[in-house]
């Protein structure tokens, strides 16, 4: 089973709960989690993972070779990045960091003048701890593609499961919509989408429900620190009553969490009240 951990807004507590699930479910289950934040990986952090390169990531660049260039230009008029420059009767430039690898300049070149090559665009790493098994993905500092590095560690994941037969398989997002939370969020089984009672984090949450139903997948929804402000928490749950969602789990806010997060642990560890919350959220999502 592949479950996705997501919310849209940023700080809602997506790293806690997929990092405490993951610690649940790896008591009874062989259990993978992967950090899916390539920008800013911290799941490591928490529990306390020792992490070891397993792979780089590579994206295709374009190669020129200017004994065959016309100097024509078509190759950066078709570049929507603009990581060509071109100048009448001087050979294109080419800006490396800007470049996606989508390869239009290879396919416009008339004279095939430009070749493939690569260039690193990330890490992925892995780990142990808890009984929990980390595949972690980084992006390399200056580069933009997260989204590639994220589809490429949800490859690298099925691999390595081939070895380890696990029965669940948690994906910790990134924050927002954009390409690196729909890689994360493709071919997964159920989305647990992780909020707080802010005006912000619903409007995140809305946005991340039509991605689940664009891909068909179903949604339950955890509400985190929800005591901060319960009159907004109760709007929340009027939002789910009208749409049909199921509401997982209220979560209080307490300051073990941040304990824990010092402390490098597992909230679940730090205090009992914690581990029964999760066991309940895992029991409540391990049949859907």
């Amino acid at each position: 089973m592949r479950i996705a951990i997501t919310g849209g807004k940023g700080g809602t507590g997506k790293s806690m709960v997929a990092t405490s699930l993951a610690v649940e479910f790896a008591k009874n289950k062989k259990t993978i989690l992967v950090d899916a934040d390539a920008e800013c990986p911290n799941d490591h952090l928490l529990l306390n993972i020792k992490r070891k390169k397993f792979c780089l990531v590579e994206q295709p660049i374009p190669k020129w070779n200017f004994k065959k260039c016309i100097k024509c230009g078509k190759c950066a008029s078709v570049c929507k990045q603009n990581a060509i420059v071109f100048v009448k009767n001087k050979y294109p430039a080419f800006v490396k960091d800007v470049c996606i690898g989508c390869k239009a300049c290879i396919i416009s070149c008339p004279v095939n003048a430009i070749t493939s090559t690569k260039k690193e665009i990330g890490k992925i790493y892995v780990g142990e701890n808890y009984g929990v098994n980390l595949i972690s993905s980084e992006l390399k500092i200056g580069e933009l593609a997260s989204g590639e590095v994220v589809a490429e560690v949800r490859k690298k994941t099925e691999e390595i499961n081939e070895k380890i037969g696990a029965e669940i398989i948690l994906i910790d997002s990134a924050a927002g919509v954009g390409c690196p939370v729909i890689a994360s969020l493709k071919g997964t089984d159920y989305i647990i989408a992780v909020t707080e009672p802010t005006p912000s984090a619903l409007h995140d949450l809305k946005r991340v429900l039509y991605l689940a139903e664009h891909f068909k997948i179903k949604v339950g929804i955890v509400i985190n620190k929800f005591n901060l402000q319960e009159k907004f928490c109760e709007k929340i749950e009027k939002f789910a009553r009208l749409n049909n969602l199921e509401i997982l789990q209220k979560i209080q806010y307490n300051t073990d969490f941040m304990d824990s997060t010092i402390k490098m642990k597992p909230v679940t560890t730090i205090n009992p009240i914690h581990e029964k919350i999760f066991k309940n959220l895992a029991k409540k999502i391990r049949f859907k």
